[in-house]
């Protein structure tokens, strides 16, 4: 009994094969022409975004652009690709579209942070308060620009690590760019002892950095009394230098005021503590007599 109700329904499944394989050709043809396109619009969207990166940055774009549009025209093509092919299986696009545009109306309003970040993304592109590998301060993390990207920028610090910010904390934070000016000011604060005569240590200063060759002649030098401190007095010497010298002259010059300083004989400050020692017993017998 169970053989012949196995047998009868080999027998309909058959007859229901039969029946209906001009719909099942169809559909097994619509799924084929939907994977395929599928796989051709990816494909698509990688050329063309690796594409037009390529003829932004031939056209002299900055990077930073480049990168973004490409990876925008990317996504575009994709979510295309997408509606093309549910619409090749029969799905109808519009209900579709109309069904993802209250998804995302739902996602959006959820996902409010992802948003900002993306709208100032887009904001970061448009007024470029910095470009790929300017050296920047962003939201209290320093580095050089690497990528930016749709929903975040990534800066690489000068210890090699990498920092990924938030473009929506970058908008709504402050942005120092180091390198978009060509000249840098360095500022040191210099101590020497009370016992010093601050017009011999503003003209050991002063021809310290004379003879430096990457300090630019052209813009003022400042050597002056900074403070009074509890146990130095502070001289501050101001002067500038080309942003990719900067650093390496701060150090150069650092030693050479040390240097210059010893040979003068103009001493440097060391904390001071005066102690007053009491003595009761002494004090006692003192009364005493």
């Amino acid at each position: 009994m169970q053989d012949l109700n196995v047998a009868n329904s080999l027998h309909s499944a058959g007859s229901w094969l039969e029946r209906n394989q001009e719909l099942l050709l169809s559909y097994a043809v619509n799924i084929a022409a939907a994977i395929a396109i599928l796989f051709v619009g990816f494909i698509v969207a990688r050329v063309i975004s690796n594409g037009l990166n390529k003829v932004l940055r031939a056209r002299s774009i900055d990077q930073t652009v480049a990168d973004f549009l490409s990876v925008l025209a990317r996504y575009v093509i994709i979510a295309f690709t997408v509606i093309a092919a549910l619409s090749r299986v029969g799905v109808q696009t519009a209900s579709v579209i109309a069904v993802l545009g209250a998804v995302g109306l739902a996602v959006g309003l959820a996902l409010q942070g992802s948003l900002s970040n993306f709208a100032a993304g887009v904001l970061l592109v448009t007024f470029r308060p910095f470009r790929v590998g300017e050296y920047v301060d962003i939201s209290g993390a320093a580095g050089t620009v690497l990528s930016v990207q749709i929903f975040s920028t990534t800066l690489q610090t000068s210890d090699g690590n990498i920092v990924v910010v938030p473009n929506g904390s970058i908008i709504s934070g402050k942005i120092i760019n180091y390198s978009r000016e060509p000249l840098s000011r360095s500022q040191f604060i210099i101590g020497v002892s009370y016992e010093s005569d601050i017009d011999e240590v503003f003209t050991v200063l002063r021809n310290v950095v004379a003879a430096e060759k990457r300090v630019i002649k052209e813009k003022p030098v400042v050597v002056a009394l900074n403070e009074m401190g509890a146990s130095s007095l502070n001289i501050v010497v101001r002067c500038w230098t080309t942003y990719n010298d900067q650093t390496q002259t701060y150090y150069d010059l650092m030693a050479a005021f040390k240097r210059a300083l010893d040979a003068n004989n103009i001493g440097l400050p060391y904390p001071q503590m005066d102690v007053h020692l009491y003595n009761p017993s002494a004090s006692k017998a003192d009364s005493a007599e």
